[in-house]
């Protein structure tokens, strides 16, 4: 009986006209490396994820989904689930994506079809200008509403929110506290993001324990 064996990107494009290959196809592709992206009809790796990228996103995975679900708000996903924002917008795997009860239509078997109403990026060294600058406006165009962006490096959190304009306003923070506009009654210590206390620590002050 012949050995069964997985598609690799490279074997999935080479079946398509000029090397490129549609949503539909990146979707359907079972290869052992889902760290991958789909933009303009090709798929492209991810930067490597550092040490304070794996910490920070462990946390928060630790600590929001929990509180999303207390509340009953939605969804929490995260990489490598794909989020496709529009027709002409590429196919992204956010670190971190909510999806609010009232959308969750949009969840699919393997991607959300629209936006997410939060994504969270955590920005490692090489994908400071993907998430800054491409996803950034990706993001915008596609509709959703909250992006927080995360540079645990820089030890820098910049939040935006989906104004009136169909574009993104940054969001001040008061007294080292940001409060979520889409996940009701949601609020995080800044300084959380870097120091990362425990996760009990915060379900408490929480109050969800």
């Amino acid at each position: 009986m012949p050995v069964a064996t997985r598609k690799s990107p490279k074997s999935v494009a080479q079946k398509s006209t000029n090397g490129l290959i549609s949503y539909a196809e990146f979707l359907r592709w079972d290869g052992e490396n889902q760290h991958v992206e789909w933009i303009d009809g090709r798929m492209v790796a991810m930067a490597a994820v550092t040490h304070e990228h794996a910490l920070l996103n462990q946390f928060l995975l630790g600590t929001i989904p929990a509180f999303v679900e207390h509340h009953d708000l939605g969804e929490i996903l995260s990489d490598p689930f794909q989020m496709k924002t529009g027709p002409d917008l590429p196919g992204r795997a956010p670190d971190i994506l909510f999806v609010a009860k009232a959308n969750l239509h949009r969840v699919k078997r393997v991607f959300v079809d629209g936006p997410a109403d939060l994504v969270i990026e955590v920005i490692s060294q090489g994908s400071k200008a993907t998430d800054r600058i491409h996803k950034y406006g990706e993001y915008e165009r596609g509709g959703v509403r909250e992006y927080w962006l995360l540079d645990p490096l820089q030890k820098q959190a910049d939040f935006f929110l989906r104004n009136r304009r169909a574009t993104f306003e940054s969001v001040k923070v008061e007294g080292g506290i940001y409060r979520s506009a889409v996940i009701d009654d949601l609020w995080i210590k800044v300084d959380w993001l870097w120091k990362r206390p425990k996760v009990l620590t915060v379900l408490k002050q929480w109050k969800l324990v």
